[in-house]
C-alpha cells in the first residue's frame, strides 16, 4: 500500500485538510474528489493502485467532511468546493507543474469533478466520473420539499456486494451517518442546474464507470446528465451486477484497469 502525507490549504471559508501519495517517477498527475458524507481516506486502495501505474495522487476532504473545517455535512455552494478544489491543484501541482492531470470523482464528486471540468477543463488531460451524481438525484428530488428533513442515512448493502465494504463505512467515525442538511440539498440540486446549462465537455477524454445495480444513484438519471454533458471524447463502461461505489466491488480489480488502461490510451 502506498503512504500518504496530510497537509492542509486555506479554503473559501476555512482550513481544507488534504492527502498526497508521492511518486518521485511519477508521469502523471491525479486527483480524486469524494463523495457525500465520506472521506478522501477511504480512497487508500484506489491512490495505491494508481501510484503503481505513475501518478501522484493528490486529494481533500471537502468542506464539512472528514478532516476540514465546517459544520458537518454542510455546504452553501458547490461553486466554492470546486474553487477549493482548484486550490489544491494550484497548491499541490508547484512540484509538479509540467505532469498531464487527470482528475477522478466518484458520486457527489463526480458532480464535483464536472463543473470543475467545465470551469478549468483546459488544465485537464482526462476525467474519470464514478457513479457521479449528473441530471438529477432522487434523493434531493425527494428530501428537498421536506421540513425538516429526516434522519435517512445511507444503506451500506447500496454499496457494494462485498458486505466487508459495508460494514467498514458504518464503522468509520469519518463518515456521516445522519440526516441531510437542507442547505446542502438546495446547493446540490442548484449545482445540477447549473451543470445543466454550462456546456458540455467538448473533447476532454472521459470515462464514465457505473454500477448497473447502483440504486443510490441510478443509473438512467445519471445518463440524462451525460447526455447534457458528454462532449466529443466520452467513454462508458457499464458493470454489470454492480452497486453504487464501483472502485470497492467485488470486481474492483477490473474497475481500476478500466480507469488506467483509459489514462494510457490518453497519454499515449
Amino acid at each position: 500500500m502506498a503512504t500518504s502525507d496530510e497537509w492542509s490549504f486555506e479554503g473559501t471559508d476555512g482550513t481544507r485538510v488534504a492527502r498526497t501519495w508521492d511518486n518521485p517517477q511519477a508521469r502523471y498527475v491525479a486527483f480524486l474528489s469524494h463523495g457525500y458524507g465520506e472521506h478522501i481516506g477511504r480512497y487508500e486502495h484506489v491512490a495505491a493502485h494508481l501510484v503503481r501505474h505513475g501518478a501522484v495522487v493528490h486529494g481533500v476532504d471537502h468542506v464539512g467532511h472528514g478532516k476540514s473545517d465546517g459544520d458537518r455535512v454542510l455546504v452553501n455552494d458547490y461553486e466554492d468546493v470546486v474553487t477549493d478544489f482548484h486550490t489544491l491543484s494550484d497548491e499541490a501541482r508547484r512540484a509538479t507543474p509540467d505532469l498531464p492531470v487527470v482528475l477522478i470523482g466518484h458520486s457527489m464528486g463526480g458532480m464535483i469533478a464536472v463543473r470543475y471540468a467545465q470551469r478549468y477543463g483546459t488544465e485537464l488531460a482526462a476525467l474519470v466520473l464514478s457513479g457521479p451524481v449528473l441530471g438529477r438525484w432522487q434523493t434531493v428530488d425527494t428530501l428537498l420539499p421536506l421540513d425538516p428533513v429526516p434522519d435517512t442515512p445511507i444503506d451500506p448493502a447500496t454499496l457494494s456486494r462485498d458486505p466487508a465494504v459495508g460494514e467498514a463505512y458504518v464503522a468509520d467515525p469519518m463518515v456521516w451517518h445522519g440526516n441531510f442538511q437542507h442547505t446542502t440539498l438546495e446547493a446540490l440540486n442548484a449545482s445540477l442546474r447549473l451543470i445543466g446549462r454550462s456546456g458540455d465537455l467538448r473533447a476532454l477524454p472521459t470515462l464514465w464507470v457505473h454500477g448497473a445495480q447502483d440504486q443510490l444513484v441510478p443509473i438512467g438519471d445519471t445518463r440524462d446528465g451525460i447526455a447534457v454533458i458528454r462532449g466529443t471524447a466520452l467513454e462508458e463502461r457499464i458493470f454489470d451486477g454492480a452497486r453504487h461505489e464501483v472502485f470497492n466491488e467485488t470486481n474492483s480489480a477490473e474497475v481500476l484497469d478500466a480507469v488506467t488502461d483509459f489514462v494510457d490510451s490518453v497519454l499515449s
